[in-house]
């Protein structure tokens, strides 16, 4: 089962939820990448020390907009739309 971590906005700040089965933890960081940062450290957590673990980043539950997303701050350009 993959792990999943949903971002959205959270008035000035992103908020993220990291979730695996029955166990989700959140998270709110002043930008999207610092949420990045933020749910990387919750999956260790979630993920009790697995290696072998597949995370699914989305934005609003959506995996191609979340892509966009990042990939746009990064890179340093202005979020699309």
């Amino acid at each position: 089962m993959a792990i999943t971590a949903n971002y959205h906005r959270s008035g000035d700040d992103w908020a993220v939820s990291v979730n695996h089965g029955t166990t989700t933890l959140e998270a709110v960081a002043p930008g999207l990448i610092a949420a990045r940062v933020q749910a990387d450290q919750l999956v260790d957590e979630i993920a009790n020390g697995r290696k072998d673990r597949a995370v699914v980043h989305l934005l609003d539950g959506d995996a191609l907009a979340f892509s966009v997303a990042y990939l746009h701050l990064r890179h340093g350009l202005a979020l699309p739309g």
